[in-house]
């Protein structure tokens, strides 16, 4: 049994108490309908895994401060922001077990509190004048977008390689948790070089989150979504591009042909999946996880020793060990 996330956060136990009403704070309103959305969205929150990422990434450096806070909120903001937004994209109807925001409000209630959230983050950035933190934000927004139209483009033609299947990984998650980890040294440390550590820091384990959670689509738990989900969405992850990469032609042939025709088809995509298994498609993702994980950690070990890196390389091993 490795270490829990309870564990995990327990050096930031009191700074995240302090974020929770710092966030609370951040999303209201005077709309009465966008408060009772928003406190439908605090009520259900995830792991809270960024802002984590952001007050130990500040800690590494010295005691957190209303700046660290404010970045925090701005992250979470902008990442529950995304969340509600592809929820739209993706006509899901539950998030973390429950229903959606469009489930329960409809598309167009549902994009405009994303458009409110995201909007709410870089106002409090300019608000509190700090504009290295808006830099960050804004050029991530922008990567985020970039890589999930990049994702859709290649579903369209299905001719997506390895190397662009990193490119889309890097803009749409990566990017959100290379911020999390340099905004939250930016709020303490005044050396970008450190700053520009903490974002390689969070770039490589982001990656290794990605594919994780492309892996999840080839496993039996309940992960929060069906099982085949990405195929169904034609998708291109890893496990896939690997076995595209190196099947002749005719087994491609097959491949493609199921993504693009019978991606409806349970049984199809079961068979598909199963393909994928004993062509050693997830052995190989498996492995690139591991290489982007111990980027992560030798980047990490090159700063002194102390309970905040130790929590941070706790939550690598969190990263690649998640069961959802």
């Amino acid at each position: 049994m490795g270490v829990t996330l309870d564990q995990i956060k327990k050096p930031v136990s009191e700074e995240l108490e302090i974020f929770e009403k710092f966030f609370q704070d951040a999303m209201k309103s005077n709309v009465s309908l966008l408060d009772k959305i928003t406190y439908y969205i605090v009520k259900r929150k995830g792991k809270q895994i960024r802002p984590m990422y952001v007050l130990l990434s500040a800690k590494m450096f010295g005691p957190v401060n209303n700046n660290s806070y404010i970045a925090a909120a701005m992250i979470e903001l902008m990442h529950t922001a995304t969340l509600v937004h592809d929820d739209v994209v993706d006509d899901a109807n539950e998030r973390r077990g429950f229903f959606s925001v469009n489930a329960l409000w409809k598309n167009k209630i549902a994009v405009l509190v994303g458009d409110y959230l995201l909007a709410k983050g870089l106002f409090i950035s300019v608000e509190s004048q700090q504009i290295e933190l808006l830099k960050i934000l804004s050029a991530t927004v922008k990567n985020m977008s970039e890589g999930e139209l990049l994702q859709i483009q290649k579903a369209r033609k299905l001719d997506i390689v390895e190397d662009v299947y990193y490119d889309i990984i890097r803009q749409k998650t990566a990017s959100l948790i290379a911020a999390s980890c340099s905004i939250g040294a930016a709020t303490v440390s005044k050396n970008p070089d450190m700053v520009s550590l903490m974002y390689a820091y969070g770039e490589a384990i982001g990656m290794a989150f990605q594919i994780k959670d492309d892996l999840f689509d080839y496993g039996t738990k309940d992960i929060g979504k069906p099982l085949g989900i990405d195929i169904k969405e034609k998708k291109m992850t890893l496990p896939l591009i690997h076995v595209l990469q190196k099947v002749n032609r005719k087994d491609k042939r097959y491949i493609i042909n199921t993504i693009k025709n019978h991606n409806e088809d349970k049984a199809k995509v079961d068979e598909l999946i199963d393909f994928i298994k004993k062509n050693g498609g997830l052995e190989y993702a498996n492995a690139k996880m591991m290489e982007f994980k111990a980027q992560a950690d030798k980047i990490l070990l090159q700063f002194p020793d102390n309970e905040y890196r130790k929590s941070l390389l706790d939550l690598s091993d969190y990263v690649i060990n998640r069961s959802k």
